[in-house]
């Protein structure tokens, strides 16, 4: 099931917003280590969790967020993240993660992520990734290869 915003409100349909895999899924257990004294997930571990199903996707296209391509080390380093709460999770939800690909620029990636528990959207996230070129001297961004934008594009 995919949900799509319009305005305030929230729809359930059967088809994606983009043909995969710009729109990619998992399912993450909430682990009692990831709650407050509240007994409610810390707003830390959304952060978390939106990396876990970005790194998740990139192995299903046979990548990864550090790989080699055309003798040149590869990363992709987060230059914006955000994060809108809407409700909470609590130990041993299984939390529903939506990625979607929103963008894909010359160097750079944007991500939504819509976080789910029992088909109710508890928080919305968002991120850009800068593909970089990794060397002992830093970080350098660089056009995203040609085979991984193949990949990403479907």
């Amino acid at each position: 099931m995919f949900l799509r915003a319009t305005g305030t409100n929230w729809t359930a349909s059967s088809e994606p917003l983009f043909d995969m895999p710009s729109e990619y899924s998992i399912i993450h257990r909430v682990q009692f280590s990831e709650t407050d004294m509240a007994g409610v997930v810390h707003f830390s571990n959304f952060f978390r969790w939106m990396e876990e199903v970005e790194h998740a996707f990139f192995r299903s296209l046979g990548l990864s967020v550090t790989m080699t391509s055309d003798a040149v080390e590869i990363g992709w380093p987060r230059i914006s993240t955000s994060c809108e709460y809407l409700g909470p999770a609590r130990f041993e939800d299984d939390v529903t993660l939506l990625m979607r690909i929103t963008r894909i620029g010359e160097k750079s990636l944007n991500y939504d992520v819509d976080f789910l528990v029992s088909g109710q959207p508890i928080a919305r996230g968002k991120m850009t990734s800068v593909c970089c070129s990794l060397s002992a001297g830093g970080f350098q961004s660089i056009a995203i290869p040609p085979a991984i934008r193949q990949k990403l594009q479907g």
